[in-house]
């Protein structure tokens, strides 16, 4: 298939444009920010020119959609609150390049789309878990971001462009092109990685209520001190953790908020993300239970009161053997003894088509392993190889 190099490259810049930093190649992008509606509206004009049906869903997600039964491949263009350029952003504009070249060349029918709030602004991959059906849509327009927002009021600023979801049964299959967002690649002569499957994830907010004081009036052993109890919390959790979780899994103590936050005033709440992850179910259910006796059994020693907000997560993934044969077999024609198959330590889209669809993920790799963060780069000649590989594979599938 004669992709253009060029004009893939040409795109993925202008896209950055939209919430560029100003720091290097960064960008500000999140979910339903004027910077995010401006890109989608860019890329449903791209999609025009493609000659593809442009077609936005309820929740945002963008798609173009080719006639009749198709291969879909995307990813998703919000960005984290200081993101970079390639995250999520590749696949979408390699999608758009394959798309528009087999068109030109009458070639496979290939269908694109871009998922909105991969990101986690309000959830954990929201869009792509309300098409999967892993996530009502009840249930996520009462999420809320740091702000307080709801996915309800987010998804409002779009409404004027939204219509039905679109029904999975006309893809045959989803293809994920994306960064590895690890160091892995960046440090071999291997310059493709092939997914062999996708970790699993948890994650929820969890909070200590205590009592505010005044910091200099109270003696330390009648404090009720929620940044306290979180500092020992965060202790017992890694020693209960060693005991269960492998050289793979991770865990992180993300979000803060601790109020009231001020020198002078001992904390009586603090609220933070707990995450977790691990390619195997029964080891993220057995450290869910850890959590949730660790905060418990802290908060009543240090006499607070604890709470758990909603459980969000996936399941664990493996690629379709299919899809990963051709995929395989492109890198081997294009790469040869350059590529490797390895496991997705970070979340994917691909994790909530799967519900519906056979898909499969290609890597290129990462400089320096960065990602979620401005300083996020590849290669453009590795940007280029994965694009071709990409490519290869859907000449493959469609043949």
């Amino acid at each position: 298939m004669p992709v253009q190099p060029e004009r893939f490259l040409k795109d993925l810049h202008a896209l950055s444009g939209f919430g560029a930093s100003g720091v290097g190649k960064g960008v500000v992008r999140p979910a339903f920010s004027q910077n995010d509606i401006a890109a989608r509206k860019w890329l449903i004009q791209k999609i025009r020119e493609a000659g593809l049906t442009p077609h936005v869903d309820p929740v945002g997600s963008v798609w173009g959609l080719a006639e009749g039964a198709s291969l879909l491949l995307g990813s998703h263009t919000d960005s984290q609150p200081e993101g970079g350029w390639l995250d999520g952003a590749l696949g979408v504009m390699a999608a758009l390049e394959i798309a528009r070249t087999a068109r030109e060349h009458d070639g496979p029918a290939v269908s694109i789309v871009s998922f909105q709030d991969e990101e986690g602004r309000f959830g954990v991959t929201t869009g792509s878990a309300i098409w999967a059906g892993t996530l009502s849509l009840e249930e996520a327009d009462t999420l809320t971001d740091r702000d307080g927002i709801t996915f309800a009021e987010a998804r409002s600023s779009m409404a004027h462009l939204a219509g039905n979801f679109v029904d999975p049964a006309r893809f045959t299959a989803f293809l994920e092109m994306h960064i590895e967002q690890g160091p892995w690649l960046d440090q071999s002569e291997d310059v493709i990685g092939v997914v062999s499957d996708i970790v699993g994830i948890r994650d929820m907010r969890i909070t200590f209520e205590g009592e505010q004081n005044h910091a200099g009036t109270t003696p330390m052993h009648l404090r009720k001190d929620a940044f306290q109890t979180l500092s020992t919390f965060n202790t017992s959790l890694n020693e209960a953790f060693a005991e269960v979780v492998t050289p793979a899994t991770v865990w992180t103590i993300g979000h803060v908020s601790l109020h009231p936050n001020a020198s002078s005033v001992v904390p009586g709440k603090v609220v933070f993300s707990m995450q977790w992850r691990d390619a195997d179910k029964a080891r993220l259910d057995r450290m869910e239970e850890i959590v949730r006796t660790e905060a418990m059994g802290i908060a009543e020693d240090h006499g607070l009161q604890v709470s758990f907000g909603p459980l969000l997560g996936l399941e664990p993934v493996a690629m379709d053997a299919r899809l990963k044969q051709a995929l395989r077999q492109s890198a081997e024609s294009l790469a040869p003894g350059q590529w490797r198959d390895m496991p997705s330590g970070a979340l994917h889209d691909a994790t909530n088509v799967a519900a519906h669809l056979p898909v499969a993920m290609l890597f290129v790799p990462s400089i320096n392993g960065i990602s979620h963060a401005f300083s996020e780069d590849t290669e453009e000649e590795d940007l280029v190889v994965g694009l071709n590989v990409l490519a290869g594979a859907v000449v493959r599938l469609t043949n």
